[in-house]
């Protein structure tokens, strides 16, 4: 796969059951260690609450790191279906480099397991719906240098026909970053040669997952 789904915005949103106060947090994070950097900092300041559940999932697919925690309530009735919703699996939207935290205060009356499954999973869905979503693409990097009297010529022309320029810098020569998705390299080669006449030539850099404009 060379897209995916991940937060467009960080949000927090409040949801009540019962006099039972759920406050969703979901943030984007770049991996496993600052998603729980972010469950960490959530506990020192809502410390007055009784659970702070949690679940994300970080990484491209088709192999995610995924993690759920209930942190005090039943088994499986916290992290498990807030996990879910972020997969995609109930009712959300498939997303990754994301963590959800759902901070519990207590009001009284127990909501039982069912109870409790829907409104942990209604709290990340109500997260979701308020963050939106925004697409990641994985892009092949290209290295192409150019005359300093061309550079913007060539750049304007790529971006106009939908290459992504992702960096430029300037010295004896000015040098674009390009990227592009793996099935669009043979175009991009046959474009670098109308655009320079066949002296330019683009050399493979790596990849990376960039987010897609807005």
């Amino acid at each position: 796969m060379s897209s995916y789904l991940t937060l467009a915005r960080d949000v927090e949103v409040e949801t009540e059951v019962k006099r039972s106060r759920f406050l969703a947090t979901l943030v984007r994070v770049p991996d496993e260690a600052a998603a729980r950097a972010v469950v960490d900092r959530l506990r020192r300041v809502h410390h007055d609450a009784r659970h702070h559940c949690s679940a994300f999932v970080v990484g491209p697919p088709p192999s995610p790191v995924e993690r759920a925690s209930d942190d005090g309530e039943p088994a499986g009735t916290a992290g498990a279906p807030m996990l879910e919703v972020l997969r995609g699996a109930a009712g959300g939207a498939g997303v990754s480099d994301v963590v959800a935290v759902v901070t519990r205060w207590f009001g009284g009356t127990l909501l039982g397991a069912g109870g409790l499954v829907r409104a942990y999973g209604d709290a990340v869905r109500a997260g979701l719906d308020l963050a939106g979503t925004r697409r990641r693409s994985l892009v092949r990097e290209h290295v192409l240098v150019v005359d300093h009297a061309d550079a913007g010529r060539v750049e304007t022309e790529l971006r106009g026909r939908g290459v992504a320029v992702l960096a430029t810098s300037y010295a004896d020569r000015a040098t674009l970053l390009l990227g592009v998705p793996p099935e669009g390299e043979g175009r991009l080669h046959a474009l670098v040669a109308e655009l320079t006449g066949g002296r330019g030539e683009t050399s493979a850099a790596g990849e990376r997952w960039v987010d897609a404009p807005d």
